[in-house]
């Protein structure tokens, strides 16, 4: 499902929209090039899920946690992981696979140990300076 975004007022519905194509599914994989707004996205999402703390890029504690009414949401960074090993100190399988939802930017840095099931969703800047958000559940 494709989504376009002329502004910032256009991403609550859009969040809200990418987390009804979720369905049960709650780990989320972000594609997007440096700066195309997957924190920001991700922001909107927690508060559609009832997020009262404040939201932040985990850059440099690679996961942060949130609190909601469903539980836990765990937001990880992966980009400055060296070697896909450093997620496997971390401990990441206990998160992947708790069942809460886990929003996941640069997956790529860890692409042999996500799970088989997520929602895949790419974030593009275009020429307008609009953001495509397209979203499909693997």
């Amino acid at each position: 499902m494709d989504f376009k975004v002329s502004s910032p007022a256009d991403l609550a519905h859009v969040a809200s929209g990418v987390l009804q194509l979720a369905e049960q599914e709650k780990v989320f994989l972000f594609y997007g090039d440096m700066g195309a707004g997957k924190t920001t996205f991700i922001k909107h999402l927690c508060s559609v899920l009832g997020v009262t703390d404040a939201t932040s890029s985990p850059t440099f504690s690679i996961v942060n946690e949130y609190n909601s009414p469903q539980g836990s949401i765990f937001h990880f960074d992966f980009y400055r992981l060296k070697q896909e090993s450093e997620a496997l100190d971390m401990g990441y399988e206990d998160y992947f696979y708790s069942g809460n939802y886990c929003f996941i930017e640069w997956p790529e840095k860890v692409s042999n140990l996500l799970p088989e099931k997520f929602v895949k969703v790419e974030i593009q800047l275009t020429e307008n300076f609009e953001r495509l958000i397209s979203a499909n559940k693997i």
